[in-house]
């Protein structure tokens, strides 16, 4: 994929507008298969299974849900992020970041002594493409055999339907020309969208379907450069960048641990949940948003400053989300139902820090690279509106 096929800003406003098509096969796809395959997981995985919907080891599983968590070392810093599917008892499907099938693949491989389960790295053996924006079900509807079914009981982070091993019941998902599919209600652009699986000899005409049907309603191709905008602007993390071998807490993403009732503890074990538990003197990371779209380039002579000019920090991301923009101190995205009459965004810079002390919502900062230095604040969400838990039947009006 590459940085860009039109440009940026473009792609990045089609994706809020109408629809963008990402062609993500660089995705790693480890394939977890065996009685104890839940064992292991629930032990290596920050997500506590057994608290979440559908992932009990004999439990049903329907609608087929996939979930989002982090591989953590010993010391509580992540390996890699991940999105885990469960296929069906006792198989699942993990999906990790381009070039780290193998290293995931033996971090649980190491974990599994004695244990009865598989692991087979997929990486390179799936195709994998993404159709992101609110006129995604339309655009699907066109390509899929059946779609009414398809989209009936279709939740957020949802999935139906196998490439590895199809079926031949009312679980198979197909496209017209017959290719079967895994298909599923996730993404990372924090807008409404799916992601198709499949083989890789059937992604060519897959992506060639989809551009061609998506034509009509304004999508088209996007990528690498507007991927990590709109991830950024939808408050999304980006692995060994925004998360990384430095303790997996104090961040916006610790809703994918597994806090009990009170927040005091775990209610699980698993591994590096005794240093989490034992290491409240790491840093801090926060979102932040800019002024206007002026950002300023990550690297290890950026910094952040306090009121003071000393400095706190580092800057992980910094991006410019140009379908956002504030009107009298309100941010608005430019498919906000409320934005102003008129209203055209001039983007904001955006991203995450990592500081050494505890910051209040609102708190001002000053990022400073080699050519300049912008003013920002901290802040709890980016970009406002997002749209990817919205109802399939809403997106099809």
């Amino acid at each position: 994929m590459p940085l860009w096929y039109s440009s940026a800003k473009n792609e990045h406003s089609k994706v809020l507008t109408n629809a963008g098509a990402f062609d993500t096969s660089h995705m790693a796809v480890i394939m977890i298969e065996g009685k104890d395959a839940f064992k292991l997981l629930q032990s290596c995985f920050t997500r506590d299974f057994e608290k979440c919907s559908g992932f009990m080891p004999n439990g049903p599983s329907i609608p087929k849900r996939c979930i989002y968590g982090v591989f953590l070392d010993e010391s509580g810093g992540v390996i890699d992020d991940a999105v885990i599917y469960k296929a069906e008892n006792g198989r699942y499907m993990c999906v990790v970041n381009a070039g780290m099938g193998e290293i995931v693949a033996q971090h649980l491989l190491h974990y599994s002594n004695y244990m009865d389960v598989s692991i087979k790295n997929f990486s390179d053996k799936v195709g994998k493409l993404d159709i992101q924006g609110p006129s995604s079900a339309k655009i699907l509807r066109r390509i899929l055999k059946r779609p009414e079914r398809v989209y009936e009981n279709f939740p957020y982070f949802s999935f139906k339907g196998d490439f590895y091993k199809p079926s031949t019941t009312e679980d198979r998902v197909a496209l017209k020309n017959g290719f079967d599919i895994l298909l599923s209600r996730t993404g990372y652009t924090g807008e409404f969208g799916f992601e198709l699986f499949s083989l890789p000899s059937q992604l060519i005409e897959m992506w060639e379907m989809v551009v061609k049907e998506g034509e009509e309603f304004g999508l088209i191709p996007c990528g690498l450069a507007s991927r990590d905008s709109l991830r950024t602007g939808a408050l999304l993390p980006l692995s060994h960048q925004d998360i990384g071998k430095w303790p997996f807490i104090r961040n916006p993403w610790e809703f994918v641990l597994p806090y009990n009732s009170d927040s005091t503890g775990f209610t699980k074990e698993f591994v590096g949940s005794r240093a989490l538990e034992g290491g409240r003197n790491a840093d801090y990371t926060y979102a932040f948003v800019g002024n206007d779209p002026r950002k300023v380039t990550v690297s290890e002579k950026t910094e952040v400053l306090d009121n003071n000019d000393r400095i706190i920090g580092k800057v992980l991301t910094c991006v410019s989300d140009m379908g956002i923009g504030t009107v009298k101190g309100k941010i608005y995205s430019i498919a906000s139902p409320d934005k102003p009459e008129g209203y055209k965004p001039e983007g904001l810079s955006c991203g995450f820090i990592k500081v050494q002390y505890e910051l209040e919502i609102g708190h001002i900062l000053k990022l400073r690279d080699t050519r300049r230095s912008i003013t920002v604040r901290v802040v709890k969400n980016i970009r406002p509106n997002l749209t990817a838990r919205k109802h399939i039947q809403q997106m099809l009006l």
